[in-house]
Formats: structure tokens, sequence, C-alpha cells
């Protein structure tokens, strides 16, 4: 690859913005980050969002961690770098989707600090709103809703947050959720941040 490769693209710019955007739907776009272990409940209180801010005329999108290995990272493993490289990619479609003006709700373990706030260094931090989705492991692998635990335990998959892999808890999540309580509860404590963040103009 020719090493002027980089030197040779320019960002083109448009006339739409992502504050023309913005003003046009009438609300701030942002990323809601939910990390949590697997079976902590981060996808269904981000779907369970998405249904009341899509009912409100919010504009959003839920990227899930498994849709998006099963498209964009279907050629990447679950070593520490692969790992690393999956956030990153998420990370850059969640950039774009920031300046289309919408709501981006990001359902992925993410396990590392520093894949965090990597993150949040890529987005900016008024972009980004870390949820940890607090949920003991052995309440996560009662659910096991995916059988991926039972797996883990036998030995049929490597590198598994919780059992083989560790989870850094956050220090100082944006909000804290508790993944044994109800999605409506929890969906209450985010429409409240998103609010109480200037995101959406509503809290109720």
């Amino acid at each position: 690859m020719n090493d002027d490769f980089q030197n040779n693209i320019i960002w083109q710019k448009y006339s739409i913005t992502r504050i023309k955007r913005q003003r046009k739907y009438g609300h701030k776009s942002v990323a809601v980050w939910f990390t949590g272990l697997s079976g902590s409940g981060k996808s269904s209180i981000a779907n369970f969002l998405e249904e009341i801010l899509f009912k409100n005329g919010i504009k959003t999108y839920l990227l899930d961690g498994d849709n998006i290995r099963s498209g964009l990272c279907t050629n990447l493993s679950f070593s520490v770098a692969d790992r690393e490289e999956n956030i990153r990619r998420l990370g850059e479609v969640v950039k774009l989707m920031l300046d289309a003006g919408i709501i981006v709700l990001v359902s992925v373990i993410s396990p590392y600090k520093y894949q965090r706030k990597m993150i949040c260094k890529m987005l900016g931090k008024k972009n980004f709103l870390e949820v940890f989705v607090n949920t003991p492991l052995s309440v996560c692998e009662n659910r096991d809703p995916k059988n991926l635990y039972k797996k883990a335990r036998m030995g049929k998959i490597s590198n598994f947050t919780g059992v083989q892999s560790i989870y850094e808890i956050p220090d100082a999540p944006d909000v804290l959720l508790d993944g044994t309580e109800s999605l409506e509860k929890n969906s209450k404590k985010l429409i409240k941040a998103l609010y109480s963040n200037k995101v959406i103009p509503f809290c109720s």
C-alpha cells in the first residue's frame, strides 16, 4: 500500500449537517452504550427503551453485539486483539449514525475498561452515555438465554466473559441499572437520563 494513501483521502463535506438533522428531528443524537455480562439484560432493556422512544417520534437505531458479529465483524474471533477491533469498528458505525442525527442504542458486552474509554474518546464524552447493567453472574448464568454459559462451562466456548475471561466493572457509569429490575423501571431511569442531558424533550 502506498505510504501516502491516507494523505490522499479528503473528507467530503455536505450541505445537510448533523445540527440541521437534530433541529429537524427535535432531539439530539447520542450513543447509549449498554455494557454488562451476557444475559444481564442489555438487549432486552435497549429494545424496550427503543420502543418507547420510537412511539414518541424519536429517531433511533439499535446495534447489538451479536448482530454486528454476524456481518461487519464475521472475520473476528474473541481474542483480546479481535475484541478491540470489533469495538473499534462498532464505534465507527456509531459515529456515522450520530452524524445522521439519531440516538444509537448499543448493546455489547465490551468487557474491558480501556475499550469503553476508547469509544468515549472516539465519539466525544458529550456523545456517549455509558450504561452499566449490573446483574450478578449467577443470575446471568441461570438465565443463559443462548446456552453460552453452559457451553463455556463444558469447554465448547473459549474466552467467554464471566467464565474464562474477565469483565471489568465501570468505575463511574453515567447510568447504573439493576438487571434484576423490570424493563419498565430501568427504561424510566434511562428516559430521565436522556432528558436530564437535554437529548430528548420529554421525561415520562
